[in-house]
């Protein structure tokens, strides 16, 4: 027995009394209560026992107020807040090592410790044959026509999406766009007149401040709200599979689980201020630190979506640590701010601009770079093409630096599509890449053979349709030549919008001409 038990024991034993002296007791103090209450209700006071009486209003008005308060922000969101559910087809294919892309777009390697279950369930990984997956996230409506907001890793893979309203109506929608890497997606229903969110500003979102999350989790519990503060702001990217993503995440405690995906984190005022997307947990649920994605970045990338179906990101080139107290002292800087260039990548918009390994980054067309992840939002937001001033230090010195913005690729890919019907730029539903050795080895194409290789084709897509699969190489658009996969992705964002496409493509030992009808696309995600 532990020595805490039995001390406990020990002090219980010379508490004893016999039983016929315990009874004794209790009989006379039956009388003793009995008779207290009995002068308490001849004399007016409030009786010892029983129901208490509910406390004055004066003394509980500030948590009645707060209740006030937050029900009405309830009110004024809740009906722009949706239920997202999606039908996904799941292929061997997708769940494979090599190609990391299982439902939701990311593997559990891709992951931090802790996010597996977050994205893929209790057990972190999938079936390996083909099957139809079901999954459930929450979004919120940006305007009255119907566009809706939520994860990239949400709609990933959908060959089918339902949307549940508050008023419990039930609408198919289609996906519009995705912003792989900033996680979000656009998708539509046609519905007048709906309720929508107002934006918030998240860059005046401070630690401390009160915020409410909306969303469904665990995917049963729809319409829910929680409420917390803000954690921190500022959190970098977590993701392992690629630090080029952004991060600049918002930290709150208020409750955000499995099925939250997609969901608005608003303010006092009702106002969007991020997109709940992921939770950092060993049980894989809430565990008191939740992120979201600013609606700074939101907002911009939702509406390039809405306007033109993709999202085009800025692009340098480079990798980079944050200037610390403890590192500043060996680059001679005044302060503690800045980026510190660790790598340049060969032939990128940095490289061609001339910055090197161990130039510190201090201003963005003469506005001040707080750190690494300050530039990289700012940048990620910038056209590509955009003419940029950097002020640097090198060595200590002085120097102004003139780059153009490139454009980001996601694992050298290019994207000919990221969207659905309606939308400008020939939406194929298809990615390519240019033909390298290894890919023409694999796919047996001769090298008199010139053109962009698909690299995966979108179920239930344009693409799909017209029978096009991984493994072609599209040697013409509209009769026109194509070079590489850049002059690809060129050419279909020029062709007119809602237009067939003829495409010339090279396909088992043979070529043959293929019409794609943009128009064709259901409603699906990539």
């Amino acid at each position: 027995m532990a020595v805490s038990t039995n001390s406990l024991v020990a002090r219980t034993k010379k508490l004893a009394v016999p039983a016929g002296v315990l009874a004794t007791i209790l009989f006379a103090g039956g009388f003793l209560i009995h008779d207290n209450v009995a002068r308490a209700a001849m004399s007016g006071a409030e009786p010892v026992i029983g129901a208490a009486a509910p406390l004055p209003e004066s003394s509980v008005s500030p948590l009645i107020a707060l209740n006030d308060a937050v029900e009405a922000v309830a009110a004024r969101v809740t009906p722009a807040v949706v239920n997202v559910s999606v039908t996904s087809r799941v292929t061997a294919d997708d769940t494979s090592d090599d190609n990391s892309q299982g439902f939701g777009g990311l593997s559990p390697q891709d992951l931090p410790p802790g996010f597996q279950q977050f994205f893929f369930g209790p057990q972190g990984n999938m079936k390996p044959q083909p099957q139809i997956e079901h999954g459930i996230g929450s979004g919120v409506i940006v305007s009255p026509d119907g566009y809706i907001v939520t994860n990239h890793h949400v709609v990933d893979g959908a060959t089918q999406i339902r949307v549940t309203l508050d008023d419990r109506r039930v609408f198919p929608a289609k996906l519009v766009g995705v912003d792989k890497l900033n996680d979000l997606a656009v998708i539509k229903i046609d519905a007048p007149n709906l309720r929508s969110i107002a934006w918030g500003d998240s860059t005046q979102v401070k630690p401390g401040e009160t915020v409410l999350a909306f969303g469904s989790p665990f995917g049963y519990f729809q319409f829910s709200v929680t409420r917390g503060i803000v954690s921190a702001v500022d959190r970098p990217n977590p993701y392992s599979n690629d630090p080029r993503k952004p991060g600049d995440f918002i930290q709150t405690d208020a409750a955000i689980n499995p099925g939250n995906s997609g969901g608005p984190l608003v303010n006092a005022y009702g106002q969007l201020i991020g997109i709940d997307t992921f939770i950092i947990s060993n049980s894989g649920s809430f565990a008191g630190a939740g992120f979201a994605i600013p609606s700074q970045i939101v907002k911009t990338s939702a509406e390039e979506i809405i306007k033109d179906g993709t999202v085009h990101h800025g692009y340098l080139g480079i990798a980079m640590n944050d200037v610390t107290p403890d590192n500043s002292s060996f680059f001679n800087l005044p302060d503690a701010s800045g980026a510190i260039i660790s790598q340049v990548t060969p032939d990128s918009p940095a490289g061609r601009a001339g910055l090197e390994r161990g130039d510190v980054l201090r201003e963005l067309n003469g506005k001040k770079i707080a750190n690494g992840g300050a530039l990289q939002v700012a940048v990620s937001q910038m056209t590509p093409g955009t003419p940029i001033e950097l002020g640097i230090l090198r060595n200590g010195k002085a120097e102004t630096i003139k780059a153009t913005v490139g454009e980001y690729h996601q694992n050298g890919g290019q994207e000919a599509d990221k969207g659905g019907e309606d939308q400008g730029h020939g939406k194929l539903g298809l990615a390519v890449d240019n033909l390298t050795p290894d890919m023409r080895q694999q796919y047996k194409v001769p090298d008199n053979v010139h053109g962009a290789a698909i690299e995966s084709v979108r179920p239930g897509s344009a693409a799909d349709d017209a029978g096009l699969q991984p493994g072609d190489v599209i040697l013409e658009v509209n009769r026109h030549p194509v070079e590489n996969a850049e002059n690809f992705v060129n050419q279909i964002h020029a062709a007119p919008a809602g237009k067939d496409i003829l495409l010339l493509v090279w396909a088992d030992g043979g070529t043959s001409y293929r019409v794609v009808h943009p128009n064709a696309n259901v409603q699906s995600g990539m």
